[in-house]
């Protein structure tokens, strides 16, 4: 069983920086796909970037790309996710989330079978 405990988030004012953590265990094999997402009030919940164990490039949304960049510890099973140049619409609670299967790219929330307990950015003056 997959099991993500994410860690980080918060309040930081527009223009700021916030790193959210993720570490992951319980996986079988050698392949899997893990990635953020986020869920604003009202809205959908939605791909932000996702990573597969192979390192391949990974998929960031166009909202922010450029502003986010995640990044893999193989050594201490911990996923990053980098966000810089925050702005108040990136406010959401983000969750980390994984599939014990090779997606490559693919960041669709319906993909992802095993998610963390998520965690809130609000990112406001």
């Amino acid at each position: 069983q997959v099991q993500l405990v994410e860690a980080g988030g918060g309040l930081v004012q527009p223009g700021g920086s916030l790193r959210l953590s993720c570490a992951a265990s319980g996986f079988t094999g050698d392949y899997y796909n893990i990635g953020w997402f986020r869920q604003a009030p009202g809205k959908e919940r939605e791909g932000v970037s996702c990573i597969s164990s192979s390192d391949s490039s990974p998929y960031y949304a166009d909202s922010v790309k450029g502003r986010f960049t995640i990044s893999k510890d193989n050594g201490k099973n911990t996923v990053y996710l980098q966000m810089n140049s925050l702005k108040p619409e990136d406010t959401a609670v983000y969750y980390c989330a994984a599939e014990n299967l090779p997606l490559g790219r693919l960041c669709e929330p319906l993909l992802y079978d095993y998610w963390g307990q998520g965690t809130q950015v609000t990112v406001s003056s």
